[in-house]
């Protein structure tokens, strides 16, 4: 039996071990559902995700799990944030190979460098590689996200007093989407190396996107300003933007130790768990597919640190356990795929037959958390 084939015979036993588990319950009188094992539905979901999607000739993640060739830059940090995860859940070799090869594969793909002309799509893989350091103790991944750093500073401009611009050729257009994940990059780069202009660079991209993209009545994060026009968009509001300011006002918090990071964070949760759902279900709200697909999984990953963080009270730790876990469980219960383990953009519907990689990553970053929570007892099997 060649691997493959054995590979899809392992899938297929975690799957039946974790969707055994959410079956009805004929001793309950056939109404109520037993607890999920999110370790099994984690083994399952994540095998499966690498399984589908990862080109191991070439080394990076297929557009979709159709292998559609065609390469994406940005969603490979998330997928390989999956692939992390899931190693360091379980130490199994099949994610730290795909970690181990993702580097020179990636880096081939993007014209032999992993620089770009996005400055968040460089964000996001600087992260991840930096996750990927610490991982793997593998020196060529500290070098290559501490170089992309360094280009992402060349996006800071004095347009509407200072901020990490969206992209190289638009210096005018300042996003929340190219400064809250610079934020914590340096942020953590500082923390775990300690040099002080990776700390100041964090203050200050924090301060610039405080005062002018988040609303600290409500908790929103606006979308963008563009300084031609002095116009803010405050239409778009996106759940991944929440998250990443949330998770720099935490690393903040880290740092400093000061309450009104620890507050903002907690705001831009509210908002996004009060406003950025479905009214009829309490859903994460459908954002579409393609770079859409990946709003939610973004979001998911920077609340679960924040639920996790031993200063946040325990009232507010359980309304927020209880929000992801609901969502974790629907999608679980009644949006997944069983047969061939997807995830759709609307985590309460079954998805179609192809589904591209950005909206899979959301939904194995999900089961993902809820593994890590209930591996940290917040979560009950």
């Amino acid at each position: 039996m060649n691997k493959r084939l054995i590979l899809l015979a392992i899938i297929g036993l975690f799957i039946f071990q974790a969707c055994e588990k959410d079956e009805v319950d004929p001793g309950n009188g056939g109404g109520e559902e037993i607890a999920i094992s999110w370790a099994a539905a984690a083994d399952s979901s994540s095998s499966s995700f690498i399984y589908s999607y990862w080109n191991p000739a070439d080394a990076y993640f297929y557009k979709n799990n159709s292998n559609n060739p065609e390469f994406t830059y940005w969603p490979q940090a998330h997928a390989l944030d999956v692939a992390i995860d899931a190693y360091e859940r379980t130490g199994d070799n099949l994610y730290f190979t795909t970690i181990n090869d993702w580097y020179e594969g990636v880096k081939a793909k993007n014209g032999n460098t992993f620089l770009n002309v996005f400055y968040d799509d460089m964000e996001w893989n600087a992260l991840a590689m930096l996750r990927a350091y610490n991982a793997t103790d593998q020196e060529r991944y500290k070098t290559a996200a501490i170089s992309v750093w360094e280009d992402i500073q060349t996006g800071w401009n004095d347009n509407a007093g200072g901020g990490i611009s969206w992209k190289k050729d638009q210096p005018y257009s300042k996003n929340a989407c190219s400064n809250g994940p610079a934020c914590i990059l340096a942020a953590r780069l500082y923390q775990q190396f300690g040099d002080e202009a990776d700390k100041e660079w964090a203050l200050d991209i924090y301060g610039w996107e405080k005062d002018n993209l988040f609303n600290p009545a409500s908790g929103a994060v606006y979308d963008n300003i563009n300084t031609r026009t002095g116009e803010t968009q405050m239409a778009w509001i996106f759940t991944y933007n929440q998250g990443t300011f949330l998770g720099s006002a935490l690393e903040l918090y880290n740092i400093t130790g000061e309450k009104n990071y620890l507050n903002d964070a907690q705001k831009a949760a509210d908002y996004t768990l009060n406003t950025l759902v479905n009214s009829g279900d309490r859903l994460l709200k459908d954002e579409g597919a393609d770079d859409g697909g990946l709003f939610k999984g973004i979001f998911v990953r920077y609340f679960t640190q924040l639920i996790l963080h031993p200063d946040l009270s325990d009232g507010t730790r359980n309304r927020y356990l209880q929000f992801l876990k609901y969502n974790a469980e629907k999608l679980w219960q009644e949006g997944t795929d069983k047969n061939k383990l997807l995830y759709g953009t609307y985590w309460k519907n079954k998805p179609g037959s192809t589904i591209d990689l950005s909206t899979q990553t959301s939904g194995a970053t999900l089961i993902e958390a809820v593994a890590l929570l209930e591996a940290e007892g917040l979560i009950n099997p």
